[in-house]
């Protein structure tokens, strides 16, 4: 029994050697690896079937490289907030996936909380903290990375929405451009336009902020625009 538990130490130990040096697939020097960050946008929430989300959409159509050689990981959590980017899906993406490129989705349920009664001072403070710590994180952490953000579109059917989305567009432009990243301009692309947003259909709840499947074209549109 005990010559058993030692052979089972060393074929353990064995193992553990070889794969600290086996390559992992995602370090192949010739693939690119995009990383989508954030919300419910960047999951794909609200799309039929969810691969039509705009960080599929990019994907597929190969703008950061041929889809033949691209590795794409969705870290994003629908509900998510500045601070959950932050604490879980930065983390990650530094120590595991590593990725070349990184779109960002976030700050729209930090503006929800306001709207439902936050502290607007306290809430903005915080979004403007934790997306200075998202970006210059990534790009200390990343610098060779193409890293991009969107801005916030208005939602006309939510009272005050408008004022709310302009203040955070502020924050994300001026860190974006300390941090290094570039900022997709949802809010131009969405503005003045129907049937991006599902809010619009018959019997929809005022809250429903997610972009159809149109919208959803439109945000990856705002993307490519800017792709370096």
């Amino acid at each position: 029994m005990l010559k058993t538990v030692f052979r089972l130490v060393a074929l353990l130990a064995l193992l553990a050697t070889g794969l600290a040096h086996a390559e992992q697939p995602w370090t192949f020097s010739n693939n690119t690896r995009y990383l989508a960050l954030g919300d419910s946008l960047a999951a794909g929430y609200g799309a039929i079937p969810t691969t039509q989300g705009y960080a599929y959409l990019l994907y597929q159509k190969g703008t950061y490289d041929k889809t033949p050689n691209t590795i794409f990981a969705n870290a994003a959590v629908p509900g998510a907030t500045s601070a959950d980017v932050l604490a879980f899906q930065v983390p990650q993406a530094i120590t595991l996936f590593q990725p070349h490129v990184v779109t960002l989705s976030v700050g729209g349920n930090d503006l929800l909380a306001i709207l439902r009664g936050a502290d607007p001072v306290q809430a903005f403070q915080q979004l403007a903290s934790n997306l200075g710590s998202i970006l210059c994180g990534l790009r200390k952490a990343l610098p060779q990375a193409r890293i991009y953000v969107h801005n916030l579109y208005d939602v006309p059917e939510i009272p005050g929405a408008l004022e709310a989305v302009l203040s955070a567009n502020v924050i994300i432009a001026d860190i974006a451009l300390a941090c290094g990243a570039s900022v997709a301009d949802v809010y131009s692309a969405f503005a003045g336009r129907t049937g991006l947003l599902l809010v619009e259909r018959n019997g929809a709840s005022q809250f429903e902020v997610h972009p159809t499947n149109a919208g959803y074209r439109a945000i990856a549109a705002a993307f490519e625009a800017v792709h370096q």
